[in-house]
């Protein structure tokens, strides 16, 4: 019997296999693709324009000159060619060097003798003009970075723009957070990897994940009803005031006792059995093993949630700015009443300010430098974890 086809040379069937094998357009799978990526790219186009807001805001405070009123008028009339002032006494404290305004003319006093100023005329490019009695005197209010960063008092309605106050105090509730979150969440995330049953997991686990769930304002008169009041009665009244960053700092740290224990867990849960099994194999105990075995296996993944937990409590806001105090306060004694970086953007934020003002431009300066300051520890993180990172097949 005769066969009715002709059989397909060996070629063609492969031509026939790549043509089957040949990726195919396939439009959901391409606008997956599409939504994912315009997801990241968003993420990022957000983050640059959060810096580029608080670079632009930032920079009105450091490079505009602003005018603050000197509370001193011109006791007699000057005419466009004299060279002294006489001004009122009161106001503010004039120094050789300040640049100052009379209506739109800019002057650089170059000499003081009591009220009377020995000034440069038409300073800065500004016509020299006769100016009347009663007159008032502004001073300029430009922030050099020298002053930002080495200044010891913060305060821009009389002037003083040193921003170490507030990063000591925030530096202060961030340490003590940590001191109390790291080791408690560690000691729970060993429990819960190496000790505790699945039954003793899942409840334990969304129990104490619970407490990240609870508003930062409650946190915050957690902190100044119950915390305070506890130092005040083991250290006592006078050392323990009843606005202190050692109450905040604590809160802080069992506000962020949940971000570490989980992260700690995961990475924790994440190293091989067989690690485990060598170890015991080896004689060691499970108290052994879980110290000198997994959780150096595990060090990138407890780093990063350290790094993750730091960042989490220098952004802390509502604890700081109920329990820790108002006012910015040079301080080492965690007992003392000082103000937080973010304690002092809601005070702040929140009073009457007017737009454009030295005041409201310094928020933004402040939340720059909070900015670098969460941005340097995150650059810090990924290097950590890269350093220690381990890798099994």
């Amino acid at each position: 019997m005769m066969a009715t086809g002709k059989a397909a040379s060996p070629a063609t069937a492969e031509i026939d296999m790549r043509l089957a094998l040949r990726k195919r357009k396939r439009l959901h799978e391409t606008a997956i693709h599409g939504l994912l990526f315009l997801c990241g790219a968003l993420s990022i186009l957000t983050t640059l324009g959060i810096a580029y807001g608080l670079a632009r805001e930032s920079l009105s405070f450091f490079a505009r000159e602003l005018w603050e009123n000197a509370n001193k008028r011109l006791v007699v009339e000057v005419d466009a060619q004299a060279a002294t002032l006489k001004l009122s006494s009161s106001g503010l404290a004039l120094e050789a060097g300040d640049v100052i305004k009379i209506d739109d003319e800019k002057m650089r006093i170059v000499q003081i003798e009591g009220e009377t100023l020995a000034v440069e005329r038409g300073f800065q490019g500004t016509g020299a003009t006769a100016h009347n009695a009663g007159t008032d005197l502004f001073l300029s209010d430009r922030v050099s970075l020298i002053e930002f960063f080495t200044g010891t008092k913060w305060n821009p309605q009389i002037g003083q723009f040193g921003i170490w106050p507030l990063v000591t105090s925030t530096l202060r509730t961030s340490t003590i957070a940590v001191v109390v979150a790291m080791p408690l969440g560690l000691s729970v995330a060993i429990y819960l990897s190496e000790y505790a049953s699945s039954r003793a997991r899942s409840i334990l686990k969304p129990v104490l994940e619970v407490l990240a769930g609870i508003p930062t304002v409650v946190y915050g008169y957690f902190a100044l009803m119950f915390m305070t009041q506890l130092l005040r009665d083991l250290l006592g009244a006078d050392t323990v005031q009843i606005y202190n960053t050692a109450s905040a700092g604590i809160v802080i740290g069992i506000l962020i006792l949940p971000l570490v224990s989980s992260m700690s867990e995961d990475a924790l849960s994440a190293v091989p059995r067989s690690l485990r099994e060598a170890a015991y194999a080896m004689g060691a105990t499970k108290w052994e093993t879980a110290v000198k075995v997994v959780v150096p296996a595990a060090l990138s993944g407890i780093a990063a949630a350290f790094m993750v937990s730091v960042s989490r409590a220098i952004g802390e806001t509502m604890i700081v700015a109920i329990a820790a105090g108002a006012g910015p306060n040079l301080t080492l004694n965690p007992f003392d009443s000082a103000e937080t970086m973010t304690g002092h953007i809601v005070r702040i934020s929140g009073g009457d300010l007017s737009y454009d003002s030295i005041d409201y431009n310094s928020i933004f300066a402040i939340g720059l430098m909070l900015f670098l300051m969460t941005l340097g520890l995150n650059i810090i993180s990924q290097r950590i974890v890269r350093r220690f990172r381990e890798v099994y097949e």
